[in-house]
């Protein structure tokens, strides 16, 4: 559920505690179980996103977030941790920190959650063709690479079919070879498939291997290039 980002309560001497106070509404965005109780120590942020204290550092430089403290400690609230909520869900789907600072200004604009949903789905909707222009690079520059490798052709075609033909994907294979292809992280994927990081870790050496690729990535453009998986 979406929340009103406002300045929380100032607890006796703690002048600077919960004073975020970010204007604007936030979409609707998954947010973690069982919430601490506030306020929420740095510690307890990290771990709510599997982070480093360094990262939410930088992320409070970068104005996206920002700590109270109860004394020395550094300390959120639950309107802090659906601002990071949003913040770790742009960064999965690799949106740069310039563009998710531009979304949380114009988040700050809106006057409804509505609106905020709508901005976010604009944002959405612009890194999904970004993705799709890289796959279609990819598979450009995988088209060229080939035909250098084979100057009369055969060859081109022949790897392709083969690859077609001869990549047998699991249905759990292939599902996660589409959320790879989608931008998702392994973490992400395997909170998708309600499965353990090293279950995924493994399925994607897995895809790897049938694909003869390097990487993570270089198996998508080749499933793109051979048709295993739609560009």
């Amino acid at each position: 559920m979406a929340e009103r980002l406002q300045e929380g309560p100032r607890q006796g001497n703690r002048t600077s505690s919960f004073d975020g106070g970010f204007p604007g509404y936030l979409p609707q965005i998954q947010l973690p179980g069982n919430m601490p109780a506030e306020p929420v120590a740095i510690a307890d942020m990290a771990n709510i996103f599997r982070i480093t204290h360094r990262t939410l550092h930088f992320y409070e430089e970068k104005g996206l977030i920002k700590a109270g403290r109860v004394g020395l400690m550094r300390v959120y609230t639950h309107a802090d941790i659906s601002r990071m909520a949003l913040i770790n869900a742009c960064r999965e789907i690799g949106m740069p920190i310039a563009v998710i600072q531009e979304l949380m200004e114009e988040l700050a604009t809106a006057a409804s959650e509505e609106e905020a949903s709508a901005i976010f789905q604009q944002a959405l909707v612009a890194r999904k063709r970004e993705l799709i222009a890289a796959l279609s690079t990819i598979r450009r520059q995988m088209q060229q690479i080939i035909a250098l490798l084979s100057p009369d052709g055969a060859g081109d075609q022949a790897s392709v079919a083969d690859m077609r033909d001869g990549v047998d994907l699991s249905d759990l294979e292939r599902r996660c070879l589409e959320l790879i292809a989608e931008g998702y992280t392994p973490t992400r994927i395997a909170r998708t498939l309600d499965m353990a990081g090293e279950e995924i870790t493994a399925i994607e050496a897995t895809i790897i291997r049938k694909f003869d690729a390097s990487n993570r990535f270089q198996a998508v453009a080749k499933a793109v290039l051979s048709g295993v998986i739609a560009s």
